[in-house]
């Protein structure tokens, strides 16, 4: 498949809409280019492992890889990361909350709680560090008996407290589900909306702090784009009576 020579400045919910998987891969690998070979590998294997790990997972019009490849594509294009560590566990991010049994190599009917074993495996083949930061980013079990949304406030807020580099990664699927809210079809806008609304204050805060880990232009670029989620949020939730 052919692809612009702009692809490379294209919004990348643009090369969504246009290029779909195909067009996110090739800028993915544009981006990498940026890397040294063993780095490169790294990236390669970790994207690798994320697209056999999801290959059947959807969010409601996509396969779910083009969620992992916006997030990676934004830490390193827009936020400038070169930290292989959090670059891979940006591609990873959901791999344990999702797929903890198949990463683990367990058998999901009698797997009851996979996750440790998940997060060892991923220890085992990426390091100790990517595991800690996927950790930080994996939503815990819920009690039945509390709001779901209320609960994952909480976590995100707590986890995200001691990890600055976590922060970072939970950022970049904030965004891609907040200002990509729009982007999405039926009862999930609503639903999304009510759900991510009230951690845009959470992730101002968050970014804002000293101890996170990127420099002020982008920080200012991320405090727009949260702006820029809460518009959307109110346009969807605040409508006139």
């Amino acid at each position: 498949m052919e692809f612009p020579a702009y692809l490379a400045t294209m919004p990348m919910h643009a090369i969504t809409e246009i290029h779909g998987e195909p067009g996110l891969l090739a800028r993915f690998r544009l981006e990498i280019e940026a890397f040294d070979e063993a780095a490169r590998d790294r990236l390669t294997e970790a994207l690798d492992l994320a697209a056999d790990l999801h290959r059947d997972d959807r969010r409601v019009r996509e396969p779910y890889l083009n969620h992992l490849l916006r997030v990676a594509i934004r830490l390193m294009h827009h936020y400038q990361v070169r930290d292989m560590d959090v670059i891979v566990a940006g591609l990873l991010h959901d791999a344990v909350e999702d797929h903890p049994a198949e990463l683990a190599g367990l058998d999901p009917e009698s797997a009851a709680d996979a996750t440790p074993a998940a997060l060892d495996a991923l220890s085992d083949r990426f390091g100790a560090r990517v595991a800690r930061l996927v950790a930080a980013v994996t939503n815990p079990a819920y009690d039945p008996g509390r709001d779901r949304d209320e609960q994952y406030r909480e976590h995100v807020a707590a986890s995200l407290e001691r990890e600055p580099w976590a922060r970072v990664i939970k950022v970049s699927d904030f965004t891609d589900n907040g200002v990509g809210v729009i982007h999405t079809v039926g009862p999930k806008v609503t639903r999304a909306a009510t759900k991510y609304r009230p951690l845009v204050p959470v992730f101002r805060d968050l970014v804002a702090r000293p101890d996170t880990p990127l420099s002020a232009p982008v920080k200012q670029h991320i405090l727009a784009q949260l702006d820029l989620a809460e518009e959307r949020f109110s346009a969807i939730l605040d409508q006139p009576a």
